[in-house]
């Protein structure tokens, strides 16, 4: 057993009950010790606390006044932690900041240290996207080949790294996403989306926080292509469920586009609602710009929703297009389009097979067959950082 000190930017892990709590929990088996230290802003009324969540997992969050000394708090923080707790592991939530105040601590204790990426770091829409990732590209760079081990959660974001050429300690371990296949598969309907919005024929999915590289602009200028070349758009619904910092704007572009009858927002809504969305929904979209996994695709694909999906992520790896789902180049809203019409066909192929939608959804349940459990992925997450001391 292992004492592990991790750095996250995941504020929801201060939150009782939280998905990100309960995950805490799960990797506390693993470990003699599991200490969080937190990013955290901090608050003008109300700071968060130090929390214990189990009897060997603490949280502290920095509670920093500037974002600027984040790295500075987190770094006193655990400076302290490793000393008095005896700590054996550093883990990091990204090759970012979080890395950079892991590294730092690397140095001066000599402790082995892991970054875990859930981003596709070395995709050009990363960088472009602002002049904060054009640094933290610059960042990894520096930071990836000193690292003692790297977990990504996809393929794509391994042959990445490797093609950069940036001499690395060791071979990055795939460790995808955890998703509970079964769970999903044996969730009750309790929304049946069909009975709430009964004047929609085919309903399209989107479950995204609602920010720019999720592009979800690209869906509603697709969809404004099908209005403008089938009149059966009036059946048609995208629904959209997320929050996020470009929700106004993408409803300014429904608005705009005239709409409003056939794009529908909703808010975060609550696990087994979403996966009721799953199962009653007809066709489920993911036009994000970069990703690192794609978990909704898998969510999606569990409950037996086929998928259409820009080539990010899983895409090429677990889904595979034509097989068991579309891929779509990234912005490419008129593939888009055609993608959303071919699967609207309800007529059969040829030689008797069944309609597209229902070969997509049996390979993508004989694919998630041999899906690992969750004992098997947390022994692989206790390996992932084993193999360091």
């Amino acid at each position: 057993m292992i004492k592990v000190l991790m750095f996250s930017t995941d504020r929801t892990a201060l939150d009782n009950g939280s998905g990100t709590q309960k995950r805490m929990v799960e990797y506390g088996t693993l470990f003699e010790e599991l200490h969080i230290v937190v990013f955290t802003k901090k608050q003008t009324t109300d700071n968060r606390q130090q929390t214990t969540i189990d009897n060997n997992i603490w949280v502290y969050p920095t509670n920093s006044r500037l974002k600027i000394l984040y790295l500075w708090d987190a770094y006193q923080i655990a400076k302290s932690l490793v000393i008095s707790h005896k700590l054996s592991v550093i883990t990091c939530q990204d090759p970012f900041e979080t890395g950079f105040v892991g590294w730092l601590l690397k140095l001066r204790y000599k402790l082995p240290l892991q970054f875990q990426i859930h981003t596709d770091v070395f995709s050009p829409y990363f960088k472009n996207e602002s002049l904060l990732n054009r640094l933290r590209v610059l960042l990894a760079k520096f930071l990836l080949p000193r690292a003692d081990g790297i977990r990504v959660v996809s393929e794509r974001i391994k042959q990445s790294l490797k093609a950069k050429s940036l001499k690395l300690k060791a071979e990055p371990v795939v460790l995808p996403i955890f998703v509970d296949i079964k769970k999903i598969q044996s969730a009750k309907v309790k929304t049946d989306l069909h009975n709430k919005y009964p004047e929609h024929d085919f309903i399209i999915l989107m479950a995204s926080r609602l920010t720019k590289e999720k592009n979800i602009g690209m869906a509603i200028e697709a969809f404004n292509r099908i209005r403008n070349q089938e009149s059966g758009i009036r059946n048609l619904l995208l629904l959209i469920v997320g929050d996020g910092p470009e929700l106004k704007s993408y409803k300014l572009l429904v608005k705009s586009y005239k709409l409003e009858n056939n794009v529908q927002f909703e808010s975060v809504v609550d696990s087994q609602t979403l996966f009721s969305y799953y199962k009653t929904a007809d066709l489920f979209l993911l036009t994000s710009n970069y990703e690192g996994y794609g978990r909704t695709v898998v969510e999606a694909m569990a409950a037996g929703l086929p998928v259409v999906m820009t080539d990010v992520g899983i895409a090429g790896e677990l889904l595979i297009d034509d097989l068991d789902g579309k891929v779509v180049p990234i912005g490419d809203q008129k593939a888009l389009a055609k993608a959303i019409l071919e699967l609207m066909e309800n007529s059969c192929l040829p030689a008797g097979r069944p309609p597209k939608r229902e070969e997509f959804k049996q390979n993508s349940l004989k694919l998630l067959e041999k899906w690992p459990v969750k004992k098997e992925y947390l022994e692989k997450y206790r390996d992932s950082l084993m193999m360091l001391k």
